[in-house]
């Protein structure tokens, strides 16, 4: 089966940049909604225990991070293409957005008056669970930066799209959106759930306009599917087949027993045989009793592997 299924949940950044994407697309999609904090019983039975937001999965095919996610719908559908030959820039740009952009725009909004805006309504439990998930996500990476800090960068990063913006193009990099404006926008978009600290883009009119332009683009036609059936599909399903150049740093070899995981948070071990080893893409096929057999996918970039 080669439906589309998101597994993610409303308030996720990254997960508003994928699905951006899948509107700016026009695919339609299945939406399975998991849980804000672990536990998440029904996804790690297909990511092996990678935790983050969102998982794309496509039949048996499990694929994390939005570097990859995105990458993988720009193939699916090349127009219009996210990757333009004519603005290789537009990678390195992403890059640093969903780096950097993203960092500043959590620190800024996770100060009181955005704290408040984002548990409205939740259970003092709820949250403290929250606090304590997102804690553990941060177990071996980096801490949080300081708000004052974070503004800063915040506001560097609203004067660098405005000068992107300076010459009239509606978007960073062309006439169409690429990467850069969706790893660009889901950052500003987290500020702006915070009504209180949404004003500081009303300083950068020309963000504001270009902000408004890309969430017009909305998220394309997507139906509900429940994460049980999503287990069911990867279990009848079989995995695509991977031609890929095989470029080898470690000494292995297809089929090894490997560790991939994210290197800077949400660091939880992905086991299983290696049966993409590419210059931006690495992948390891894995049995799991409710989900069958899978191959979970990762981006080179931004990832560690190491052999058992």
């Amino acid at each position: 089966m080669n439906d589309i299924i998101l597994h993610h949940y409303p308030a996720s950044p990254f997960a508003e940049k994928i699905r951006l994407i899948l509107g700016a697309k026009r695919l339609a999609w299945r939406s399975v909604i998991i849980p804000w904090t672990m536990p998440k019983p029904d996804l790690m039975p297909l990511t092996g225990g990678y935790r983050r937001t969102p998982v794309l999965q496509i039949g048996a095919d499990i694929y994390c991070d939005t570097a990859l996610i995105a990458r993988v719908l720009d193939a699916r559908a090349p127009e219009p293409p996210l990757y333009p030959a004519s603005r290789v820039a537009a990678c390195s740009v992403a890059e640093l957005a969903d780096r950097d952009l993203f960092a500043a725009a959590v620190a800024y909004v996770f100060q009181p008056a955005g704290f408040a805006a984002l548990f409205q309504g939740m259970k003092k439990a709820e949250i403290d669970a929250f606090i304590e998930d997102r804690k553990s996500m941060r177990t071996g990476g980096g801490s949080r930066m300081d708000v004052p800090e974070a503004a800063g960068q915040l506001h560097h990063w609203l004067q660098r799209i405005t000068d992107h913006l300076a010459d009239g193009r509606p978007y960073l990099m062309a006439d169409t959106p690429t990467i850069a404006d969706f790893s660009a926008f889901h950052p500003l978009w987290f500020v702006r759930r915070a009504p209180a600290l949404a004003p500081v883009l009303n300083a950068y009119p020309a963000v504001t306009v270009w902000f408004e332009r890309m969430a017009a683009i909305g998220h394309g036609e997507s139906s509900a599917l429940d994460p049980v059936d999503a287990l069911s599909i990867a279990a009848a399903a079989t995995a695509s087949d991977l031609e890929h150049p095989w470029i080898d740093h470690h000494g292995c070899q297809p089929g090894d027993d490997v560790v991939i995981e994210p290197a800077d948070y949400g660091i939880v071990p992905v086991r299983g045989h290696l049966v993409v080893n590419a210059p931006d893409h690495l992948a390891v096929r894995r049995s799991d009793s409710r989900a069958g057999e899978v191959v979970v996918h990762f981006p080179r970039l931004g990832y560690r592997m190491r052999k058992l």
